[in-house]
């Protein structure tokens, strides 16, 4: 008999109350959007719900703008694999911003990866403040 396929769907995506890595509680959704204002622990990234993979390898990688170590050497991207552990389950990709400021801003794009397939790609636009439009003020007012 075949196996079903999972059925993956993206929850949500954009700015996330704090997230506690040790609890099994999930971040909870503040503003929906790719654009984040650059604050040191903002919290940004994608939750997505997993039916019918119990088992199955997820392999997640966040690509940050050019971020140097203290060493001077660019970071490489942050990856690594989580095993679907029942067959409705929620996961979260995320990322928060740490001193120095200016170095983290640009794009910061994260994958997830089930079964060699990408079952979820956003890409958001970490910029300062004074970096958004006249068109970005209305934009985010709903005109």
């Amino acid at each position: 008999m075949a196996k079903s396929k999972p059925i993956v769907t993206l929850q949500s995506y954009g700015i996330y109350s704090t997230w506690d890595s040790s609890s099994k509680v999930l971040p909870q959704i503040e503003q929906f959007t790719t654009d984040v204002i650059a604050k040191i622990d903002v919290e940004f990234g994608l939750i997505i719900n997993i039916k019918k993979a119990k088992g199955e390898k997820l392999h997640f990688c966040i690509y940050h703008p050019d971020i140097p170590n203290e060493e001077g050497e660019i970071m490489p991207p942050f990856e690594g694999v989580e095993y679907v552990k029942d067959n409705d389950w929620q996961f979260y990709l995320g990322d928060t911003l740490w001193e120095p400021i200016h170095n983290k801003l640009g794009p910061w794009r994260m994958t997830l990866t089930l079964n060699n397939k990408i079952i979820a790609d956003k890409t958001f636009n970490v910029e300062t403040e004074a970096q958004k439009t006249e068109i970005d003020f209305w934009k985010s007012r709903g005109y």
